[in-house]
């Protein structure tokens, strides 16, 4: 009985660490974080899932192998279906555009965003930083350290995507998808290409 006050406070911390992470936490980093062993963090994390599902609460408690994260429950996805339409439809279709190359790059930088696009996007990118759907998460070894960019779980949640696994195929996508994934990008006045693997090129 003792034990039950740090239990739930705990909990209530892992709850409130999960909420507010951009990714899943490694069990290693939750334990770290409570300052407690692995194996305590383990079981306060299951009694945290079981209390989240069994109270009928809307959010719930994922494991990936050894990370974990917060997701809605499925049983309140149907009513927040219209409310992600409506955040999808105040996307711009520029933003979109950006949004598409980040996804399937990431972690890019602007430069290679602009390289794809033809045009700058220091205020797409802006307002994808605002509307949390796209977040820094370091810098480039290359020349200047430029900023690199990623998706985030609030991306995840707005197009109703489980993880970026989900995310369509670069052969459903058709011609020129190979832009997206190319590890670098050679930009001439004939437009943007993959440079091959055994060329040497920078972000243009």
């Amino acid at each position: 009985m003792t034990n039950r006050p740090a239990t739930d406070d705990l909990a209530a911390f892992y709850e409130a660490l999960l909420f507010v992470a951009e990714r899943p936490l490694t069990l290693a980093e939750l334990a770290e974080q409570a300052s407690v062993p692995r194996a305590q963090a383990e079981s306060i994390l299951e009694t945290l899932g079981s209390e989240l599902e069994t109270s009928g609460r809307g959010l719930r408690l994922q494991r990936m192998g050894d990370e974990f994260q917060l997701v809605t429950a499925p049983e309140v996805g149907e009513r927040l279906a219209s409310y992600a339409a409506h955040e999808v439809a105040r996307v711009t279709p520029a933003a979109l555009e950006a949004l598409a190359i980040i996804a399937y790059r990431q972690p890019c930088t602007r430069m290679e965003v602009e390289a794809i696009r033809g045009v700058e996007v220091d205020a797409v990118l802006s307002n994808l930083l605002d509307r949390r759907l796209v977040r820094v998460v370091g810098r480039k070894d290359a020349p200047g350290r430029p900023l690199l960019y990623a998706t985030t779980r609030e991306f995840l949640e707005v197009f109703g995507l489980p993880d970026l696994d989900a995310l369509p195929t670069l052969r459903e996508l058709g011609n020129g998808a190979e832009l997206l994934t190319a590890p670098d990008l050679a930009v001439s006045a004939d437009g943007v290409k993959p440079v091959p693997s055994d060329g040497a090129a920078g972000d243009g």
